[in-house]
C-alpha cells in the first residue's frame, strides 16, 4: 500500500478495484458490499455538465465514485444512515482523490429537510432496500440487513426526499428489483416524477427479469421510452460485453 493510501484501510476492509484500478473501493470483509446492482445505476445515470447531484443511502460510495469518475464536472453529495459506512465513504473519496467534487452528508433520508434546502439537485440516484420487513429471514449482519430490507426507509421515503431536493424537471435514476417495479412505478407518479425511461436488467437471455431501471422526471408530462434489454451474462456463461464494459475486471455477485 503506497502513502496515500496508508492510515485509510482498516484491518477489518477490503480494497477491491473498478475500471482496471481507475477506483479503489474500501468496504467490509464481512459487512455490506456492494453488489452488481450498484454499478447497473452509476451507468444507467445520465447527468451533465455543472450539476449537483445527490446519491441517497450512499453506503461505501460507490454509485458516486463511478459518476465522478464518468462525468468529471459534476459535483456530488452523499447521504448515509449508518456511521461507519458514511466514515469509510469519506476514506474512499480521499482514497481516490475525490475530495473537491463529493461530499458525505450522515442522515437520514426521512429527515433530508434538516440537511438540504429544497430544491437543492439537479439529479438523485438512490438503490434503495427492497426486502420488506416481513419478507425472508433478515440478514444478521446489521450493515447488509440495512441496504436490503426496508428497516430505515422504504422506497416511498426515498422517492420523498427525492422529490424535495429535486428542481423542476430533475431526474431521479432508481434500480429496484423487477418483481417489484409496480411500486417504483407507482410510487414515482404518486410523489410526481413520470417515468421517462425505463430499462429491464435480466441475468442472461433464457431468464426472468431481474432488476428495473428507471429515470423519473419531476413535474414531467406523459410518455416513456422503454430502452433495450441489458443482460449481465452472455451465452458463455461470462459478462456479456455490455456488462464487462461496466464493471471494468471486478466480478461482482447479483445481491439475493
Amino acid at each position: 500500500m503506497n502513502n496515500r493510501n496508508s492510515g485509510l484501510k482498516r484491518d477489518d476492509e477490503t480494497m477491491d478495484t473498478l475500471f482496471h484500478g481507475s477506483l479503489s473501493i474500501l468496504q467490509k470483509k464481512k459487512g455490506y458490499r456492494f453488489s452488481v446492482d450498484s454499478p447497473l445505476l452509476a451507468h444507467f445515470a445520465t447527468l451533465r455538465k455543472g450539476e449537483r447531484v445527490v446519491d441517497l443511502g450512499t453506503g461505501s460510495g460507490v454509485i458516486a465514485m463511478i459518476l465522478a469518475l464518468r462525468f468529471p464536472e459534476t459535483k456530488i453529495a452523499e447521504v448515509e444512515i449508518q456511521q461507519e459506512l458514511a466514515d469509510m465513504a469519506e476514506r474512499n473519496i480521499a482514497l481516490n482523490g475525490l475530495g473537491d467534487r463529493i461530499r458525505v452528508h450522515p442522515g437520514d433520508v426521512k429527515g433530508i429537510r434538516e440537511t438540504f434546502a429544497p430544491k437543492s439537485f439537479d439529479a438523485a440516484v438512490f438503490n434503495p432496500p427492497y426486502r420488506r420487513l416481513n419478507s425472508g429471514k433478515i440478514n444478521p449482519n446489521y450493515e447488509r440487513a440495512v441496504a436490503r430490507h426496508e428497516i430505515t426507509g422504504t422506497i416511498d421515503d426515498f422517492l420523498a426526499a427525492a422529490r424535495y431536493l429535486l428542481k423542476d424537471y430533475g431526474r431521479a435514476y432508481v434500480i429496484y428489483p423487477a418483481s417489484r417495479g409496480v411500486q417504483l412505478i407507482a410510487g414515482m407518479r404518486r410523489h410526481g416524477m413520470e417515468p421517462k425511461k425505463i430499462r429491464i436488467v435480466y441475468s442472461d437471455s433464457l431468464s426472468g427479469a431481474v432488476f428495473i431501471l428507471a429515470e423519473g422526471v419531476k413535474g414531467a408530462g406523459e410518455e416513456v421510452e422503454i430502452m433495450p434489454p441489458l443482460f449481465i451474462y452472455g451465452s458463455d456463461g461470462g459478462y456479456s460485453d455490455e456488462m464487462d464494459r461496466m464493471l471494468g475486471g471486478a466480478s461482482l455477485a447479483i445481491p439475493s
